[in-house]
């Protein structure tokens, strides 16, 4: 689709900028982490919000107490006119506890969509009755409002993990609305066939994780996500146009600091290279 992407500051809190209804348009918001808020022809999703500090409380004490940051951008309750919540997978940065309940019981109107392979938990996290869930699994499509439709990719996080029936663990997401296709890989890491599965869908924008990994953190049940240089080279190979890199900056064991991915961005050609930040509309803007 002709057009750019375009990087805004913007002044007041985030709940105060999304009080209105969403944009017919395509604009974005970084929540943290993997979290994003897409504004896609008037409709408002939420995708991986973590909200909370629930991984401080459940690893307070330990090796890793998970000890934020930054603060939350924006209270789950304040988060307002959503569609959909959208989780790729179960870890709790991904599907918080802390979060869906509050953000699901202020948005009724709000389904949430995860992986089939994780029904159980997304139930228990969100607190919502099974009929507000919508599953899916790795190569299916859906369009769960008008205008809308969501493609599932799988994800290796760091492997490509299924469950006793086959349905995967890790998903990613192709959101196609107002002529505009964004991928948000989920937590991932290069594998075969990664490129052929995703370059088939031509999306323009691709919201990649780049805190990488590291053995002693992988050794210890932490797996880890693309380098910056691979989601460079992934973005490249899909033939987007867009990289937004994120997931780092959350907790002090398990990021990437901003000076490399900056460098990394400055290095970047065929791909123009954007650093999720806090504060900042991401906005696309026709030719």
């Amino acid at each position: 689709m002709a057009g750019r992407l375009v990087e805004t500051v913007f002044d007041g809190p985030l709940a105060e900028r999304l009080s209105g209804p969403a944009t017919e348009g395509v604009r974005f918001y970084w929540l943290g982490q993997a979290g994003f808020v897409l504004e896609m022809g008037g409709r408002r999703l939420v995708v991986d919000p973590y909200l909370s500090d629930s991984l401080a409380e459940k690893y307070r004490g330990t090796a890793r107490p998970h000890i934020r940051m930054m603060p939350p951008p924006i209270l789950p309750q304040s988060l307002g006119g959503v569609d959909l919540v959208l989780s790729t997978h179960a870890h709790t940065d991904h599907m918080d506890p802390g979060t869906l309940p509050s953000l699901l019981k202020a948005n009724p109107q709000a389904r949430l969509v995860a992986p089939r392979a994780v029904l159980a938990q997304a139930l228990a996290r969100s607190g919502v009755a099974e009929e507000r869930l919508v599953l899916i699994d790795a190569g299916q499509t859906i369009e769960p409002l008008p205008g809308l439709s969501i493609t599932a990719t799988r994800a290796a996080h760091e492997t490509l993990e299924t469950d006793s029936e086959g349905h995967h663990r890790f998903l990613g997401y192709v959101f196609e609305a107002a002529g505009l296709r964004i991928w948000h890989s989920g937590d991932c890491i290069p594998f075969d066939g990664l490129v052929d599965e995703v370059a088939p869908h031509a999306p323009d924008i691709a919201l990649l994780p780049v805190n990488g990994r590291r053995p002693e953190l992988s050794d210890n049940g932490v797996p880890g996500n693309f380098t910056i240089a691979e989601a460079i080279s992934i973005t490249d190979a899909i033939d987007a146009r867009y990289l937004v890199a994120h997931h780092y900056g959350l907790f002090d064991f398990n990021t990437e600091s901003p000076a490399n991915i900056d460098a990394a961005a400055a290095l970047s050609r065929a791909t123009d290279v954007f650093r999720a930040k806090v504060g900042i509309c991401y906005e696309w803007q026709g030719a």
